[in-house]
């Protein structure tokens, strides 16, 4: 890039300083090769935008999430990990649910206030309503506070991990799925997610 546009200054500036008997007809050339040159320069200065994702190290999008992380053995939260968030996030919030349960969609996870300098959550984050860092965990439709894992009666359950980078942190001091996506409503910047299946 940098190459490319120095050859085109170059260019520019041989043209300019070209006798003034030019023809006419390299007016437009120089003009044409000034514009190409702003355009790569502005190009090559702006930062291109990085897609805002959400990962983890024990299941990669759509496949089966590990028995580690059910009901069928430890029971615990796998490690998540995300890309930048925009420039203005001040916090993070986070729901994990199962539009597949026989009764409705089911929610495993509710957790708000993850500090803005975070990137990911740790496997096996502890079931507090309060965290050492000060995030928040609400109420699941287990009732409890927490990570509880895949729990699916029968068949193959879809389970959404969706992550929300917000411009504020919010005055929550206890919420369900429902109060929480009220009080992030106007204060979402990007939300990403990650979906893994689980068969009991």
């Amino acid at each position: 890039m940098k190459t490319i546009v120095f050859s085109l200054v170059l260019a520019l500036m041989i043209a300019s300083c070209a006798p003034s008997s030019t023809t006419p007809a390299s007016t437009p050339m120089a003009a044409q090769i000034e514009a190409t040159a702003t355009q790569l320069v502005t190009t090559s200065t702006e930062e291109t935008a990085m897609p805002f994702t959400l990962s983890s190290s024990a299941f990669t999008q759509g496949q089966p999430i590990p028995a580690a992380y059910s009901c069928k053995g430890r029971d615990i939260s796998p490690a998540l990990a995300w890309t930048e968030p925009p420039a203005n996030t001040q916090s993070f919030a986070l729901i994990m649910d199962d539009p597949d349960a026989p009764a409705g969609t089911w929610v495993h996870w509710v957790i708000y206030n993850i500090p803005a300098t975070a990137r990911g959550l740790p496997e096996g984050v502890p079931t507090d309503a309060q965290l050492s860092d000060g995030s928040l965990q609400g109420t699941t439709s287990a009732r409890s506070t927490g990570y509880h894992g895949p729990c699916p009666p029968s068949g193959t359950h879809r389970y959404f991990f969706k992550l929300y980078a917000l411009d504020a942190a919010l005055s929550l001091a206890s919420a369900n799925k429902e109060k929480l996506l009220k009080a992030m409503d106007g204060h979402i910047l990007a939300q990403t997610e990650l979906m893994g299946t689980f068969s009991k």
